[in-house]
């Protein structure tokens, strides 16, 4: 029997109406919306309105869609602890999923977890005026070549692989000019170039004044240490210390997502079954794509809670 690793979606998987079941059905995840809202009185105190209904069209302005991601899936997660689901080898996310992961190995209480994403999507919202910058998905080649065309294209602006999402998919982030400067490249080279629907070019350099606003707020957060590692994306290694998690947080918001690198990690540990928590199924594409043999499940519906419960 191999190990079970639990992984927590990032930014695009949000929808409206997003664990709206397990808000009707279950206390416990009910009180992780309401526990949400306390936490978001002064800045959003509509966010559960805002997951549930979204009547102002909010849920997709970062500051709002990262603790409503975070919101969402740590809901469902609690479920699945009440429900006796077991506990994994490891915890991931990716980006903003990655605070659900560490507030699921409890190194985060919810009511911190819920602000800090808030004010995350905020300072990066705010670091780079709308309309300046510019991310692409990049399909069809190797991630050695994509940052060839970005070396190639910084001439003309900042423009850097932001998300390492398989061994074929790559995602690049940056100033506007630069990005289409390097989708020409990519092109030229055979790629697939995709540009994505962002406010915000996430992690890349642009995002460094972002982090070091940020970098205050994570000081002033009790951070634990935790027996089950979380695999963050700075480094694709396990990390149980507070100061250590810390750290990478920070980094995390200017440098590349390392995702697949983690999964391929979590692989050579021994994990053969990934279940991604929360809404979408963007990970469970990604982890196929990286290690086509693992088995890998996603629990977003009420429905999933029995299926994937009786698969492993």
């Amino acid at each position: 029997m191999g190990k079970i690793a639990y992984v927590f979606p990032g930014q695009g998987s949000q929808y409206v109406g997003m664990a709206y079941d397990f808000y009707r059905e279950f206390h416990e995840a009910a009180d992780v919306f309401h526990e949400s809202e306390q936490a978001l009185r002064m800045s959003a105190p509509d966010i559960v309105d805002v997951i549930l209904k979204d009547p102002q069209g909010k849920l997709d302005k970062t500051e709002y869609t990262q603790p409503a991601i975070l919101t969402a899936s740590y809901a469902i997660y609690r479920v699945m602890e009440e429900q006796g689901f077991p506990k994994p080898a490891f915890f991931a996310g990716h980006s903003l999923g990655e605070y659900t992961a560490i507030l699921a190995a409890g190194g985060l209480e919810l009511f911190e977890a819920v602000r800090l994403t808030y004010l995350r999507g905020k300072y990066m919202q705010e670091a780079v005026p709308e309309g300046k910058g510019s991310m692409a998905a990049v399909l069809k080649l190797s991630p050695q070549d994509v940052e060839k065309a970005c070396e190639e294209a910084s001439s003309m602006g900042v423009v850097e692989p932001a998300n390492y999402n398989s061994p074929e998919q790559t995602v690049i982030s940056g100033e506007k000019e630069a990005v289409s400067g390097a989708t020409k490249l990519l092109k030229e080279m055979g790629g697939k170039v995709i540009p994505l629907k962002v406010s915000v070019p996430s992690h890349c350099s642009l995002m460094k004044p972002a982090a070091d606003a940020f970098r205050l707020k994570l000081a002033q957060t009790p951070i634990k240490n935790i027996d089950i590692p979380v695999v963050q994306n700075y480094t694709a290694q396990p990390v149980k210390l507070a100061p250590q998690m810390r750290t990478n947080l920070y980094h995390q918001i200017f440098s590349s997502v390392k995702w697949y690198q983690s999964v391929e990690f979590m692989g050579k540990e021994g994990v053969d079954t990934f279940i991604e928590v929360g809404p979408k199924n963007v990970l469970s594409r990604l982890i196929q794509q990286t290690l086509p043999n693992a088995r890998v499940f996603n629990v977003e519906k009420l429905e999933d809670l029995e299926k994937v419960a009786k698969a492993i």
